[in-house]
């Protein structure tokens, strides 16, 4: 089943890396952007977000992203990632993984390597830099390219467009479903859901054909 597969695309934030710690610093940057936009408290910018991200959900049927819910309170993409990019450190919740390292420059020997994430350049080479897995991926794909968050079909063709590979031949890990593969699997490629380092570690074995 996987004969055909040349390049490997990975999500970054909660793929490569699961940090809770982080993940609660990207939200509450994002909360107190919002909290700005509105004129109310970080609270309430909290309760705005998560009950914005369920009714989009809910109106799509699938998960939603802190990206969509805060574009839909009025907030806008670039300057919500400059504010990540100037108000988050992400070097004191990270560390390198020689597990995870180990793992790319295995299957980078055999596929082409890239990564395709919501966050801003800035912001995922510092994190690439700080688990230790920087310079191992042919591209680097950001929400810069384009500044369409995923799930979205145009960013997506633009992603197999320029890693110069068909949906056949790509194989899609991510942690989210709805958001990182149900897309590429619904466009052909193959997909691998990873939710921790421990579930992201077999795929070499997957692709050589090996009993998990």
């Amino acid at each position: 089943m996987f004969a055909e597969i040349k390049a490997l695309v990975f999500d970054l934030d909660g793929t490569l890396y699961v940090n809770g710690d982080f993940g609660r610093e990207i939200r509450l940057c994002a909360c107190r952007y919002i909290a700005g936009l509105k004129g109310t408290t970080i609270e309430e910018a909290d309760r705005l977000i998560r009950e914005t991200k369920k009714r989009l959900a809910a109106a799509s049927g699938v998960e939603s992203t802190l990206s969509h819910a805060c574009i839909e309170l009025g907030g806008n993409l670039r300057e919500l990632h400059r504010r990540f990019a100037e108000e988050i450190t992400p070097e004191p919740f990270l560390a390198r993984d020689e597990r995870v390292t180990n793992l790319l420059l295995s299957l980078g020997k055999r596929f082409d390597l890239s990564i395709y994430t919501n966050n801003n350049r800035l912001l995922s080479e510092r994190i690439m830099s700080a688990i230790g897995v920087a310079g191992l991926f042919r591209r680097v794909l950001t929400i810069e390219d384009g500044w369409r968050p995923k799930p979205d079909p145009e960013a997506l063709e633009t992603v197999y467009r320029l890693i110069g590979r068909k949906p056949v031949e790509c194989l899609f890990v991510g942690d989210r479903y709805d958001i990182d593969l149900r897309l590429p699997a619904a466009m052909g490629s193959t997909v691998f859901l990873a939710t921790s380092v421990e579930e992201l570690l077999p795929l070499n074995k997957l692709l050589q054909g090996e009993d998990l």
